[in-house]
């Protein structure tokens, strides 16, 4: 069951993240690099073609913020029902570090993606200009390639954080079992069974 609840965890996440890259390198691909200007009465109007850039760096970081939210999940889940306390949980030097760079990473991945989107949207807004020369930019190359590459280097890291999380509940539950504590053996026990008590030696 722990198999089946860790896999199904691991593959949305995954998923969601496979996703957010994906959205975000075909962003980057159809992005124009600049809008053609169109001269006016003293302003300059900047025609974009239609392309899907926005749409797409939009759904990137729904995608991402999924992933983000299933990153946590796959930590803090109970799997098997059984819950960990967070200060043992964390116990884990490695999960502490890499929980850490993955909380640092995707926050950098969605505001990127986040900054280029509204970026792009803004220049398709305020599409008209006064200065007669300028090149109506669109926004600046590589900011959807790179949250789409910090997006995917955020999703391994929460797969690496889901390992370590099982391997310091695994140490935890060890650790706090029952099973491996052997308590007073009474000489009643032995005498339901045949054998004689053992003697205390003086």
């Amino acid at each position: 069951m722990a198999l089946n609840q860790t896999l199904k965890i691991a593959l949305t996440l995954s998923f969601f993240g496979a996703l957010s890259f994906i959205f975000g390198v075909v962003a980057e691909n159809k992005k124009p690099p600049y809008g053609t200007p169109i001269n006016g009465k003293g302003v300059v109007i900047c025609k974009f073609p239609s392309d899907p850039t926005i749409g797409l760096g939009s759904l990137s970081v729904v995608m991402l913020f999924l992933t983000v939210i299933i990153g946590h999940v796959a930590v803090y889940f109970p799997y098997e029902g059984k819950s960990v306390p967070q200060q043992s949980l964390f116990r884990s030097s490695t999960l502490v570090v890499f929980f850490a760079i993955a909380e640092i990473l995707s926050a950098l991945a969605m505001g990127l993606m986040m900054w280029a989107t509204i970026t792009e949207g803004l220049n398709r807004v305020h599409n008209i200009h006064h200065d007669l020369e300028t090149k109506c930019p669109t926004a600046k190359t590589g900011l959807f390639g790179g949250a789409a590459f910090l997006s995917l280097d955020a999703v391994l890291l929460w797969l690496v954080c889901q390992m370590l999380t099982l391997n310091a509940r695994a140490d935890y539950l060890d650790e706090n079992d029952p099973k491996g504590e052997y308590g007073q053996v009474y000489g009643a026990d032995y005498n339901s069974s045949g054998a004689d008590p053992p003697h205390s030696m003086a």
